[in-house]
């Protein structure tokens, strides 16, 4: 399983390194410490949180800190997935954003794709629908 530094962890929370710290020090977000002594997320543990974040109504969770032109393009972090015969259902959740594919059982095998692994969703659509608020 993996482990998230608190740097990455905020990155892929879409937070400050700041409210990660804060988060940990509470002890809303659970940490230990790695080999080096340094604060670190299970994968599991910051998939979890990161659920837990997007249901508060997105409270904590800006819009992304660095602008970029892939405008598709999410980081987030594997929560869940869901394996059948053939295919298989892989949730992440990118700040705020749950973002559900469907490939291949051999795709998600072939990756390594379980909750707590860093991953990215890139969408490709020739139909998008854009709504106000």
């Amino acid at each position: 399983m993996p482990v998230y530094r608190m740097g990455r962890v905020a990155q892929l929370l879409g937070v400050s390194p700041d409210t990660a710290r804060r988060w940990a020090d509470s002890g809303r977000l659970p940490t230990s410490r790695d080999d080096h002594g340094h604060r670190v997320v299970e994968g599991a543990a910051l998939a979890a949180f990161a659920v837990s974040l997007a249901e508060e109504s997105g409270a904590g969770v800006p819009d992304s800190p660095r602008p970029t032109s892939a405008r598709n393009s999410f980081p987030g972090i594997v929560t869940k997935v869901i394996l059948g015969d053939v295919a298989a259902q892989v949730e992440i959740q990118a700040g705020p954003h749950r973002v559900v594919s469907l490939l291949t059982r051999e795709a998600v095998e072939e990756l390594g794709l379980v909750p707590g692994v860093e991953a990215v969703a890139s969408v490709k659509s020739t139909s998008v629908t854009v709504e106000l608020p």
